[in-house]
């Protein structure tokens, strides 16, 4: 009779498959607590910067200083608590006062705690109205951003009025111009007209931001096939302005589609594909 092992294999091969079932779910475990600390992270800096929060929160024009904790007190703590060290990169100074429109690609939680960190412009995000949910967050959340129901064109058109208000506050606005978050075998997700539109109707020039080291490190999604990432070096690089004087509504797609490929060609240098 033939024998397809030797002994030794087939002891090695039994211990494998005895053991891997193990193997993961410890793995799945020490991931699942590993998530639950970015949680517990975030509510603790929220807890600790919520009494200034209450504060800086009731008037338009402090919103500089709910930026200024969110920047060094609040994103510190989650980053660094994670075990993740920013390393940023600038190809320009930003001017003090001026408007912009920072992009970024979006595959991880931590995309926000790392924009926030760096840009030094005071800016507002446009995020989704559904994480408006999370309680105490919520109170924070509603006062800080700018707040879109992607489903409702009355939503949508009132998102210009309050980020013209904010303009002209001095505040620039970052918008991650996928509107979701893409499925993890994606590595970039069409883009939207919102951060082109608002870009060409307040000629702001367009600064990407490109996130390489987000998804891999702390990805959104968990699951048997995506159980992954470590702490380490997360990459955060300022690009040089998209330019948007002088465009107008009938340039919007091509500015989306000029500044999706920039961020498709930066991302495959990355390795991805």
């Amino acid at each position: 009779m033939f024998y397809p092992f030797t002994k030794v294999r087939l002891l090695d091969y039994l211990q494998i498959t005895t053991f891997t079932p193990v193997l993961l779910f410890i793995k799945k475990i020490i991931y699942g607590l590993w998530n639950v600390w970015f949680y517990t992270l975030a509510g603790i800096g929220v807890v600790l910067c919520f009494p200034l929060l209450l504060i800086f929160l009731q008037r338009e024009q402090w919103y500089r200083h709910v930026f200024w904790l969110a920047r060094w007190v609040w994103s510190p703590i989650i980053l660094y608590g994670m075990g993740f060290w920013p390393r940023f990169r600038q190809f320009q100074t930003l001017e003090k006062g001026k408007n912009y429109m920072f992009v970024a690609n979006h595959l991880s939680m931590i995309d926000i705690m790392l924009v926030l960190m760096v840009v030094k412009n005071p800016f507002v995000f446009v995020g989704k109205r559904e994480l408006e949910k999370i309680p105490l967050f919520n109170y924070i959340y509603r006062r800080a951003a700018i707040l879109v129901d992607r489903e409702s064109a009355k939503s949508r058109k009132n998102v210009y009025h309050r980020a013209q208000r904010k303009l002209e506050l001095g505040y620039s606005v970052c918008i991650y111009p996928e509107g979701l978050v893409p499925h993890p075998d994606t590595y970039l997700g069409p883009f939207k007209n919102g951060a082109f539109s608002l870009a060409i109707q307040y000629q702001m020039p367009i600064i990407p931001i490109t996130l390489p080291d987000c998804k891999k490190r702390f990805p959104f999604q968990f699951s048997h096939k995506y159980w992954s990432g470590s702490p380490g070096v997360v990459r955060a690089t300022v690009h040089p302005p998209i330019e948007t004087a002088g465009l107008t509504r009938n340039d919007v797609s091509a500015l989306k589609e000029k500044t999706y490929q920039f961020f498709r060609e930066q991302l495959r240098k990355e390795g991805y594909s």
